[in-house]
């Protein structure tokens, strides 16, 4: 009788309603023919506590319960969302300076009528099937004032170091000697200080835009941090206006280096 009770008990199709009485305000519990309820509370407890809790739930009209999955979520630290900031707001600072010196050397590269060595900072030579920077492989002076002198490390490669001058947008003619390079800086003539002139004004403009574009990109990065509920719309918003004010500040200093690149130009 037991062991039948036991599997009737476990079963998920057991009568219920067949095994309770009507409720009381006593404490109701399930009936079972021949077995006490004493009996069924020592003998199968937990069962027991299940069938009177849906009993319950039947006559009171509880809806059921649906157990939802614990999930335990770690929240971002004050300490977690500065470091966050203070990285943005590096990274971009380090983006704008390396932008800044890219600016500077290409302006470098622009002749205003002085030898420079800086003049063949962007002559690239075809050396053993790869490119490679002029500066790498030979060494550039400059004697005087209007004249520069390439000197290779391997006298092979000569050949290839003029080539490569003669095709740059230096404009200089290159006088290969058969051991070194000479280049002659003529004057320049009205004409060709307005191309450069051109010139100068569209490598600030890519400057300025390189920067505008990396303070996008911090924004970017501080709006997600908002999306993430890590900082507030309010903190997006001074963020934003900090960085604007240091992309203003960069954008001055290329602005300074054109004016001060137009003037050596403008210079006879």
């Amino acid at each position: 009788m037991a062991s039948s009770l036991r599997t009737n008990l476990q079963s998920p199709s057991f009568p219920i309603a067949s095994c309770f009485v009507p409720p009381s305000s006593s404490h109701t519990s399930p009936s079972v023919p021949g077995i006490s309820s004493s009996s069924l509370y020592t003998r199968f407890p937990a069962r027991v506590l299940q069938l009177e809790w849906r009993m319950k739930r039947k006559i009171i009209g509880l809806p059921n319960m649906v157990q939802k999955p614990f999930v335990v979520v770690r929240g971002a630290t004050t300490e977690d969302v500065e470091e966050e900031k203070a990285l943005i707001e590096e990274d971009a600072l380090e983006r704008m300076e390396k932008t800044l010196e890219s600016v500077k050397n290409n302006f470098n590269t622009v002749r205003t009528g002085r030898a420079s060595p800086a003049l063949l900072d962007r002559v690239e030579v075809e050396y053993y099937g790869s490119p490679v920077s002029l500066k790498s492989i030979a060494q550039v002076s400059t004697p005087d004032g209007s004249s520069l002198l390439v000197q290779p490390f391997d006298k092979s490669s000569l050949s290839s170091i003029e080539k490569a001058i003669s095709k740059s947008d230096v404009g200089l003619t290159p006088n290969n000697d058969g051991n070194v390079i000479r280049l002659f800086i003529p004057p320049l003539t009205a004409e060709r200080r307005k191309e450069l002139l051109k010139m100068v004004a569209k490598l600030s403009e890519e400057g300025k835009v390189a920067i505008r574009n990396i303070r996008r990109d911090a924004i970017k990065a501080y709006e997600k941090l908002e999306k993430e509920k890590k900082l507030s719309e309010d903190n997006v918003k001074d963020l934003s206006a900090s960085m604007q004010k240091i992309t203003d500040d960069y954008v001055k200093k290329v602005e300074a280096l054109f004016k001060q690149k137009e003037k050596d130009l403008s210079t006879v």
